[in-house]
């Protein structure tokens, strides 16, 4: 006969289970079905995933087996898969966006307290999107909610610099971003085959990106960050009107032909009404073995940057941080993992924690925003 107290322990360790696409417990999600536990402490604990393929089964049986097992009573136990009713799926999506109805861009919200960040260039070339995911990556270790959109629709490398081989999961219309390094990530390159070219013009693009921030579950967001491909086309204007509270991150090398472009892309946050949260130099000067530093690329372009920009803006562009030449960066990205995760004392890697640590003690900004409350009558 099946013990109810018994029961109740495990249902309570199961609180401790987090899905790993929605960050969530799966006792808030609705995924926890029929508890049972024989004589002999034999427990068997129903589980509804929200669709029959997902991904992440292996891992939800893993963590909900070790979960019973912690439960006084429970000598061992069992998982049986079930898969949520369309029913079960709507209240599940309702909870999930808090009540909202249709498709909403949360991080464009009054009341929306992310941090927006897009990282822009004015040429390629210059390390753009290894500095995202390794600021991106370094936030979450420091214990913030972070995620990731690749806006670079033609260029799109972030799959691969994570290390991200799984397929985005499909709520009916409601999409589940993959979760590496603590990171929700989606990028166009999870929805091609191989290494397949995206030939798409400027109303694609836009609703690329528009769809991505709409139908695309990221949750409540310390930080997001946007992967702009370089220069100031189509998509980096589209993520200024679609972000309106979104914050310029510009990357440089040092040397003057890429500080020159990159200053015009600075420069568009005075049409864009952004605001430009400082330049971060990559490929900055490296010291050697014996002390001596290789300036490969030059040096003092992101200061430049940053000094041109305070200029014309009439407001202070902090630089960052100058991110040196350093093999463990190429060497992690072509891994899969990035260097603040793989080698964090490197020179890049203790540069990058650096930037990210001053991004993190940015507060969220609340001027003009609605707070959630109203005076007491």
């Amino acid at each position: 006969m099946s013990d109810p107290t018994v029961a109740e322990r495990i249902r309570q360790r199961l609180a401790e289970v987090i899905d790993p696409e929605l960050r969530l417990p799966i006792t808030q999600l609705g995924m926890v079905g029929d508890i049972s536990v024989d004589d002999a402490g034999a427990a068997q604990v129903g589980v509804k995933l929200t669709i029959a393929a997902c991904p992440m089964r292996s891992r939800i049986v893993e963590d909900v087996t070790a979960a019973a097992v912690r439960a006084e009573g429970v000598s061992t136990a069992s998982v049986e898969l079930g898969v949520m009713t369309p029913e079960e799926r709507a209240e599940l999506k309702d909870h999930l966006r808090g009540g909202e109805t249709g498709k909403v861009n949360r991080f464009a919200q009054p009341e929306n307290l992310t941090r927006v960040y897009a990282v822009a260039s004015g040429k390629g070339g210059v390390g753009k999107s290894s500095v995202t995911v390794n600021l991106a990556c370094s936030l979450a270790a420091q214990g913030l909610k972070v995620g990731i959109i690749d806006a670079d629709i033609h260029g799109f490398s972030v799959p691969d610099l994570m290390g991200i081989t799984d397929k985005p999961t499909r709520l009916d219309e409601m999409i589940l971003p993959p979760v590496a390094y603590g990171v929700k990530t989606i990028s166009i390159g999870m929805f091609v085959d191989g290494n397949q070219a995206v030939a798409w013009r400027g109303p694609m693009l836009h609703r690329a990106v528009e769809q991505f921030l709409t139908d695309v579950h990221f949750g409540d967001l310390d930080v997001l960050l946007l992967d702009l491909p370089p220069g100031t086309g189509d998509i980096a204007i589209s993520v200024a009107q679609l972000l309106p509270g979104s914050e310029l991150l510009v990357v440089t090398t040092p040397q003057s032909a890429a500080s020159n472009v990159a200053e015009r892309a600075g420069a568009l946050s005075s049409q864009t009404k952004q605001r430009v949260a400082g330049v971060i130099e990559n490929m900055g000067p490296m010291t050697l073995p014996d002390g001596t530093s290789f300036e490969l690329f030059g040096s003092g372009g992101g200061q430049l940057v940053a000094d041109r920009l305070s200029e014309s803006l009439g407001s202070e562009v902090p630089l960052l941080g100058s991110v040196p030449l350093d093999m463990h960066l190429r060497e992690a990205g072509d891994d899969g993992e990035p260097v603040v995760l793989a080698a964090p004392e490197s020179p890049a890697g203790t540069a990058l924690r650096g930037i990210a640590a001053r991004l993190a003690v940015q507060p969220r900004g609340i001027s003009g925003r609605k707070l959630p409350f109203s005076p007491a009558s």
